[in-house]
């Protein structure tokens, strides 16, 4: 994959729309990529700002589901066409040009949004596999993503390809899963979905209506306990992955894995009870974080 060295000077202004959509929400990013060379990072303002507006309109004030669908279906369509060439909005020029010069496939940033659909229509999940296969296109595509903009991974698959590729998303599942366990006492579940696998919560004797009245009890501390031990299986999966990329993205991935660690340690170090507020790092817990992600970067 050939990269320009720089925007178009008639493009800049909508990839500078893109940066600044995204600075905007940069505390809704799960994977920042700071790490990543700076040709790049345009692009991924592009897309980032393509998934977060097309998130927008999962919850539209006012609005019913029926249009919200309809909305991301147009957001679709949309792609497809700039894909083709035709634009009509800051974003898809961006992506024109993005869709140009790397050929990412296009199919990676549809599969997210068949993930917001899924917020739209599936508010329950029955079991853990089917919360991961809701992981499969809500973010494993973007780990995919930053991977191919790596030149870490080509499309069509190469075994080799296929190997990072299985490890990433295991890697990527494991941090949204993080990410949920994290917010369950921040989130407003009422009508919105609620990542917490029904089959799991019969197991352990937890009510609905104890999470939505964010009522901690024993056994939802039990079951809290137990997503974490799965999720820290899924992490151990991805691990590899850690061997198989190259400086500078290793050391990102690095610290992203030892950042949601120490989240899953927290979560842990207060048995689960994590209904009445969203948990979160300290400064200096990040600082030894990113100390460690060296250590683990360099073996």
């Amino acid at each position: 994959m050939k990269l320009s060295n720089s925007i178009p000077a008639y493009l800049l202004k909508d990839f500078g729309y893109c940066r600044d959509f995204v600075e905007g929400r940069a505390e809704n990013l799960t994977f920042r990529s700071q790490l990543v060379s700076r040709r790049l990072r345009p692009f991924l303002y592009a897309i980032y700002a393509f998934i977060w507006t097309a998130r927008d309109f999962i919850n539209l004030p006012g609005q019913d589901d029926d249009f919200n669908l309809q909305k991301l279906d147009d957001w679709s369509r949309r792609l497809s066409l700039a894909k083709s060439g035709q634009t009509d909005h800051p974003i898809f020029r961006a992506m024109r040009h993005t869709f140009e010069v790397t050929s990412l496939p296009e199919n990676l940033l549809q599969n997210i949004l068949i993930a917001l659909r899924m917020d739209i229509t599936n508010k329950r999940y029955e079991t853990l596999d089917d919360l991961t296969e809701y992981c499969r296109f809500a973010v494993n595509p973007i780990g995919q993503i930053i991977l191919y903009l790596s030149n870490e991974v080509d499309f069509p698959q190469s075994l080799q390809t296929t190997e990072k590729i299985y490890h990433s998303d295991a890697f990527w599942t494991a941090m949204q899963l993080t990410s949920f366990w994290q917010n369950l006492g921040h989130n407003t579940w009422n009508h919105h979905p609620l990542y917490l696998p029904k089959r799991e919560m019969q197991l352990f004797g937890v009510h609905e209506e104890t999470i939505l009245q964010r009522r901690y009890t024993s056994m939802l501390g039990s079951l809290i306990l137990h997503l974490v031990e799965e999720t820290r299986i899924l992490f151990a999966k991805g691990e590899p992955l850690l061997k198989q990329v190259a400086w500078p993205l290793r050391l990102e991935l690095a610290t992203v894995t030892e950042r949601n660690m120490a989240m899953l340690d927290r979560i842990e170090s207060c048995g689960g009870n994590i209904l009445r507020k969203r948990l979160d790092l300290t400064q200096q817990e990040r600082l030894g974080c990113l100390w460690r992600a060296f250590g683990r970067a360099s073996v």
